[in-house]
């Protein structure tokens, strides 16, 4: 197999609104002429020409993220004079006309960044799903899961768009009750002044229409986007975060506590899977599994493996069982590359394999069935690749599905688990594959809700099946391999897409392995948002990069207020929720010790809980793990660091290449 670059040597340089007020003193009243006086052309009192786009057009917007076009030319034109003794209309004359669905200035439905019209549906390494990445066990709260709102330069905090409300206008003065001189107007100068009050009542209605969403699914859905992020949508008002179980030290210096070297192999070879339990951080191996004691890192018991692990699960159950795939065996001068179809399940509390085994479908013929990746879901592995799905019970083996070919000739391309699961179906040809993306019951695999995904996509990769959220990179237009141009949030219950979120591959450095469905890094879902990294700029300082983490709301797809700045010459992102708040890793400049932190999901504050020593040799084994080939993990005081891939050029105890490397607090 091609082998992907490794990493450097040399430590990484660093990694990578509201519209404008509207004019002061608001629309002012007519006043009224004396009762004798003749009135002008267009009656006494009639407003003056609207400003280009009329009352109510929002100001061009200075680029960012989903900006809405031009609003029409023109205005509203002045009221003509009625005749003395006529009755005015509805409204009174000159009264404009209604303004169009949504107001003026309203966003396009769906919210900006929203495709128009979308396609209708049809009928991590292992904390709680609130924190993905290898190693955390599952739990009941949400699953969670690099940026900044789009045309934005870098440093410079999202702006808010067309339909954020604007400052209220100030009240006009009401006219007085009576004319000049005490005098009671006359029914010509009341037909008047009422028709001009109407025009400003009217456009005002206009304006806080178009600045409130217009309608009532707007309406409906800001408040469901509020009550799902604890209140605060689009990043104002209400509060988010806490909740977490990670605490601020007394101090954040660490040192290594215990490292391993990595193995000796003949090719490359996948070392993928690393968990964290109550008492063990478990490492994949060549041909085996390794529980070491997470504070000491003496071996404590070793699971032997017929093959070499080819994928893992990065979720637990809440018990700390989980799932493997691997080889049928190690290889020989006759198969040099065994194929990958053993589904085994771990029980890394007492350190057993529970059972293996394979499967043989229509879809493989009389061979078992070649499986590229693995989840947990509950009580359910489900295991998938391009001969199709199958599903096992966790602790049994029991089948639960195994691939099937639908009347469609459609494949479970690979699952998304944690708190719920989700799939990849792949239907149709090699060059014109459409790609839907189902929810699914864990237990007998029944569709609950499908999506079809947009043309141009050829893989999509799961984020989170908890709120169901979903990356992919629309017709190759990433251009970066980070298998990412949009993320998709869609409901769950429904199959309903709830936004699409634009994220450009030079704006923002997730990453996503386009072939595989659950592979995503560097980003994190939570509180109804999605976290994601900036790509690395130029800092303040005179070298160096840094970087930020912002968000995405999940339901409007708007960017959020929140900026969580790096720092000079250090860039993060994060690895997982813990609670409201984010657990970030900083990579940190030559000179310097890596940093993982906590940011508060309300306030986006950052708290050091651990800083890595500074001297150069501990640099140099930190900065050996790059964190596209490297697992990482961060649980009360403790980082373990570990690698995914090993290469028969290293692997000797004297080379710097870890296998792994833990640090702890002192």
């Amino acid at each position: 197999m091609t082998q992907p670059p490794q990493p450097p040597n040399e430590p990484p340089q660093g990694e990578t609104g509201a519209p404008q007020n509207p004019p002061q003193g608001g629309f002012g009243a007519p006043t009224p002429p004396p009762a004798d006086a003749v009135p002008p052309v267009g009656g006494a009192g009639a407003p003056q020409a609207p400003p280009r786009g009329g009352f109510g057009a929002p100001q061009a917007p200075q680029g960012g993220f989903g900006t809405p076009q031009n609003p029409p030319q023109g205005g509203f034109g002045a009221p003509t004079p009625p005749p003395a003794d006529a009755v005015p209309p509805v409204g009174g004359y000159g009264a404009p006309q209604a303004p169009p669905q949504g107001g003026y200035g309203a966003p396009p439905q769906g919210g900006f960044g929203a495709p128009q019209n979308p396609q209708q549906p049809g009928p991590g390494y292992g904390y709680p799903p609130t924190q993905p990445g290898y190693g955390y066990p599952q739990s009941g709260a949400p699953q969670p899961g690099y940026g900044y709102p789009q045309g934005l330069p870098p440093g410079q905090p999202p702006q808010q768009g067309y339909g954020f409300p604007t400052t209220p206008m100030q009240q006009p003065p009401q006219p007085n009750g009576n004319g000049g001189g005490g005098k009671k107007f006359n029914t010509r100068m009341q037909i008047i002044v009422a028709a001009s009050v109407a025009v400003v009542l009217i456009v005002g209605a206009g304006i806080w229409y178009g600045s409130s969403g217009g309608d009532d699914d707007k309406k409906k859905q800001a408040s469901e986007s509020s009550e799902a992020s604890g209140g605060k949508d689009g990043g104002t008002g209400g509060t988010l975060g806490g909740g977490g179980k990670e605490q601020a030290p007394s101090d954040p210096k660490s040192k290594i506590a215990f490292e391993m070297a990595t193995p000796k192999v003949t090719d490359v070879t996948t070392l993928d899977g690393s968990w964290l339990t109550d008492k063990a951080y478990v490492k994949t191996g060549l041909n085996e599994v390794v529980g070491y004691d997470a504070a000491k890192g003496t071996k404590l018991w070793s699971i032997p493996l017929a093959g070499q692990l080819c994928a893992a699960s990065r979720h637990m159950s809440e018990d700390y069982k989980t799932a493997i795939l691997f080889q049928e065996g190690k290889p020989t001068k006759e198969k040099k590359y065994p194929p990958c179809n053993q589904i085994g399940a771990l029980d890394l509390k007492t350190g057993k394999l529970m059972w293996s085994k394979s499967v043989t479908a229509a879809t493989s013929g009389d061979a078992p069935v070649r499986f590229q990746e693995v989840t947990v879901s509950g009580t359910t592995v489900a295991a998938g690749g391009l001969e199709g799905g199958a599903a096992f019970d966790l602790n049994t083996g029991a089948e639960r599905w195994k691939p099937k070919a639908g009347a469609d000739g459609c494949l479970d391309r690979g699952y998304g688990g944690g708190e719920g699961l989700a799939v990849v179906r792949r239907c149709g040809g090699y060059d014109d594959p459409q790609l839907v993306i189902q929810a699914l019951n864990p237990t007998t695999g029944a569709p609950i809700s499908s999506y079809k995904m947009p043309p141009g996509v050829d893989y999509a990769s799961i984020v989170s099946t908890k709120p169901l959220v979903v990356a992919a990179d629309v017709g190759d237009t990433a251009g970066d391999g980070s298998g990412i141009s949009d993320f998709f949030s869609i409901d769950a219950s429904t199959g309903k897409l709830l936004t699409r979120i634009a994220a450009d591959a030079d704006k923002y450095a997730a990453r996503c392995r386009s072939t595989e469905v659950e592979s995503c890094k560097k980003l994190a879902v939570g509180n109804n948002r999605i976290y994601v990294p900036t790509e690395d700029h130029e800092g303040t300082g005179e070298y160096g990069n840094t970087n930020e983490i912002v968000s995405f709301d999940l339901t409007t797809g708007k960017p959020t207020s929140d900026r969580a700045d790096a720092g000079e010459r250090y860039t993060m992102f994060p690895l997982r929720m813990d609670g409201g708040n984010i657990i970030a890793y900083k990579i940190p400049p030559y000179d310097k010790g890596g940093q993982i932190v906590s940011i508060d999901g309300g306030t986006f504050k950052q708290t050091v809980l651990m800083e890595n020593p500074a001297d150069k040799a501990v640099r140099d084994v930190e900065s050996s793990f790059t964190p596209d080939y490297s697992e990482i993990l961060y649980n009360d005081g403790h980082l373990y660091l570990s690698s995914t891939l090993a290469n028969k050029r290293y692997g000797s105890l004297d080379t710097d290449r870890r296998l792994f490397v833990a640090f702890s607090r002192e």
